[in-house]
């Protein structure tokens, strides 16, 4: 038997180091926890370059920290023309980065690729997650019980998908 390639879902914010970066780990703990960590693979990335390479936001870490998460391996990094080809879904965490997303998109399929991540959120009274970079601790808590509640939303409607029988050799 063969593995079938995993299902790549790349999440953007603005600087990568504080919402998309949430949203990789909670994705990638939901698949771990349903034993489909080899099956998925969630990634994240900035639509700018300012802080490429650094670690997420140290407010980022507490909070993932908190919810019982491991942030700590996240390194920043921007959103490329290599990221269409890399990636099967990409998820804007505001309706900024999902234009900006737009505006790059090279081709139908890249631009078919993105959607809002509050999409999945079937609550959600807005379709960004807010920044809370500006904010203290309190807003990154209540920026990842966003992230939760979307990212588990989207991980319910790839689940099936991705528990469908492997590919025989």
């Amino acid at each position: 038997m063969t593995d079938p390639e995993p299902f790549r879902v790349i999440f953007v914010c603005t600087g990568n180091i504080c919402r998309s970066p949430m949203a990789e780990v909670v994705l990638r703990a939901l698949a771990d926890e349903h034993g489909l960590g080899s099956r998925l693979v969630s990634r994240s990335a900035g639509t700018g370059d300012w802080h490429l390479g650094e670690r997420a936001d140290q407010r980022t870490l507490e909070a993932l920290e908190r919810h019982g998460y491991d942030g700590s391996l996240h390194r920043a990094r921007q959103f490329s023309a290599a990221s269409w080809r890399e990636n099967d879904l990409v998820i804007a965490l505001d309706r900024t980065h999902e234009r900006i997303l737009r505006e790059w998109a090279r081709t139908d399929d890249d631009e078919g690729k993105v959607t809002l991540l509050r999409s999945f959120d079937s609550h959600a009274s807005s379709m960004d997650v807010p920044d809370p970079y500006y904010a203290g601790p309190e807003m990154f808590d209540s920026v990842l019980d966003m992230i939760e509640v979307a990212t588990r939303g989207l991980f319910h409607q790839l689940e099936p998908a991705l528990r469908l029988p492997r590919a025989r050799a």
